[in-house]
């Protein structure tokens, strides 16, 4: 008799609003339509790159677009994410309420001090935690995926909509006549020719754990 397939609960980690999406939305929206419980910690405001109510706002109504079930709110100001006492506690409170059987936060090798210090504070807090991931964003450095997701045509639109929720930030690439919408597409594409399917998303594992 075939066992039925358990239901995970995922968390996702972010320095700010959209990191989640830009890293793993496609993969959070996938996971969500398997009927697998997803969550999203937002560690900062985001207010350095606009106006806090908005870019929460934002954050908000992309959440509902990938199928989060809750949105965690860490509070911390945007570039000023510290690895100390305080902050580890933090996501390890919300690591206790969620309870994930895997977690996915941005790559240490950053040259965002948040995005690096964010890798650095959830490596410890994730300690016990089985299943850890990296994803990658525009900022990542030297990034060797060694896990990748089929995310298809289907779960990619999704992720572009719940990017494009996050209107104040499409354009904010610092790349001439680049939006994030495009940043994605061609990330997608890209991993998804590594993997051997039309789109991916892509991981290094931290930990990866695989019951036989």
């Amino acid at each position: 008799m075939t066992q039925p397939e358990k239901k995970m609960n995922i968390l996702a980690i972010g320095p700010h609003p959209d990191d989640v999406e830009i890293g793993c939305g496609a993969s959070l929206a996938k996971f969500s339509s398997k009927g697998h419980n997803v969550y999203i910690f937002v560690a900062s405001d985001g207010a350095a790159g606009g106006e806090l109510e908005v870019r929460r706002a934002e954050q908000e109504i992309s959440a509902r677009i990938l199928g989060i079930n809750e949105v965690y709110w860490g509070g911390y100001r945007d570039t000023e994410i510290m690895i100390d006492r305080h902050t580890i506690a933090s996501v390890e409170k919300v690591i206790h309420q969620v309870k994930p059987d895997m977690i996915l936060v941005n790559y240490h090798d950053d040259t965002h001090q948040d995005h690096r210090n964010m890798a650095a504070i959830t490596n410890s807090a994730t300690r016990y935690i089985r299943n850890v991931l990296f994803y990658e964003t525009p900022t990542t450095q030297n990034f060797m995926p060694n896990v990748f997701v089929d995310i298809g045509t289907e779960f990619l639109a999704i992720k572009l909509q719940a990017l494009r929720a996050h209107t104040s930030q499409v354009n904010r690439t610092n790349i001439a006549n680049l939006s994030i919408i495009q940043v994605a597409e061609s990330s997608a594409h890209f991993r998804g020719v590594q993997a051997r399917v039309a789109c991916a998303e892509a991981f290094h594992s931290l930990r990866l754990f695989i019951n036989i």
